[in-house]
């Protein structure tokens, strides 16, 4: 899960928190799994010509989309290893489980824009989630 959770103490009491980039990872793994699996999709089939494959690869990812969201990072690791193994098997490279990964965050922040405007915190809580989530994939992309 996202890291950035706080309690503030409020007259004794511990209850009262900052709605942050972990509310907005409980959602995001609430209603954003459809939206990146279709996403996803999308990529590997201009990519990939047997269309089976590129399910599959889809499927994956998604998968490993699912882990940094929920902040697995064993998980992450392990799939998105995965994940290249199975890409460099389609004669894929790192630049396109990138792209894939920029299209995707594209379409969220799209998303978190249009659809959380009305509501300045949960639309905070998912900009924030989005900040961090990229940060990982950044860490995870110089790693590789």
């Amino acid at each position: 899960m996202c890291e950035s959770h706080r309690v503030w103490p409020v007259a004794g009491v511990k209850t009262l928190r900052n709605f942050d980039a972990r509310d907005g990872c409980l959602g995001l793994l609430e209603w954003a799994e459809p939206v990146i699996f279709d996403r996803l999709r999308d990529v590997y089939r201009r990519r990939v010509a047997d269309g089976d494959a590129g399910w599959a690869l889809a499927r994956l990812h998604c998968r490993v989309w699912r882990a940094l969201i929920a902040g697995d990072t064993g998980r992450f690791e392990s799939l998105r290893g995965e994940l290249l193994v199975a890409m460099r098997r389609r004669g894929l490279d790192l630049e396109s489980l990138v792209e894939a990964d920029a299209q995707t965050m594209n379409e969220l922040v799209e998303i978190v824009i249009a659809r959380f405007q009305r509501s300045e915190r949960v639309a905070k809580a998912y900009h924030l989630a989005l900040i961090e989530l990229a940060a990982r994939l950044a860490r995870a992309g110089r790693a590789a």
